[in-house]
């Protein structure tokens, strides 16, 4: 039920049905960028090694529950089939059931780019239709930065993103992401961001 186990054929980008609402399209760009880098020498090399995780569920569809930026970068780069990986075969589970053990097991994010939780019909059907939250984006330079660990805590970048949403403005963002960042990273010090994962700022004696 939950054994992974790769599967060679590619499935297409198309097809693959995401698990959250939003994703940071600034985030999506830096890899479009990167992918503009590697293809021409090293394309099929570098999708070798980027199988992304899914959910095999009803219909046969394949859910996506990690890498969706990559998965979007990539079909705006026009690339139209990626490898996946099976986390679970979930095609037995009735449909009114599936998103709910979804949820259950933290392979879904039901979460809008305001950070509200939402109906699980909210959830976009095509990675194409995902939207922006820049806070995501801020988030994931935040931690490139040095600003908190990598963490294995499920949707972590979006912990982080929910905080730095109750601290700073959207418009912060649009005006400057460098300024913005710098905020970000003196906020991910204080100990009010001692709960998030991978927080790494100076415990007080």
């Amino acid at each position: 039920m939950t054994s992974r186990e790769p599967r060679l054929e590619p499935v297409p980008i198309a097809q693959l049905r995401p698990t959250q609402i939003t994703v940071g399209f600034r985030e999506v760009a830096e890899k479009r960028h990167h992918w503009r880098k590697v293809a021409p020498r090293n394309a099929p090399e570098f999708l070798r090694h980027h199988m992304v995780p899914v959910i095999l569920g009803p219909k046969e569809r394949h859910y996506l529950i990690d890498h969706h930026h990559l998965a979007l970068a990539l079909h705006e780069e026009g690339v139209e089939q990626v490898l996946v990986t099976v986390v679970a075969d979930l095609r037995a589970v009735h449909k009114d059931s599936f998103w709910v053990v979804l949820d259950d097991r933290r392979w879904c994010h039901p979460y809008d780019a305001k950070g509200r939780r939402c109906g699980f019909e909210e959830i976009p059907p095509s990675i194409a239709d995902l939207e922006d939250d820049p806070f995501r984006s801020l988030a994931g330079e935040l931690r490139r930065a040095g600003g908190y660990a990598k963490d294995i805590t499920p949707y972590s970048e979006f912990l982080w993103a929910d905080f730095l949403r109750r601290h700073l403005k959207r418009k912060d963002i649009a005006t400057s992401f460098k300024v913005a960042l710098g905020k970000a990273l003196k906020l991910a010090k204080g100990e009010e961001a001692a709960y998030l994962p991978g927080w790494c700022g100076k415990v007080k004696e």
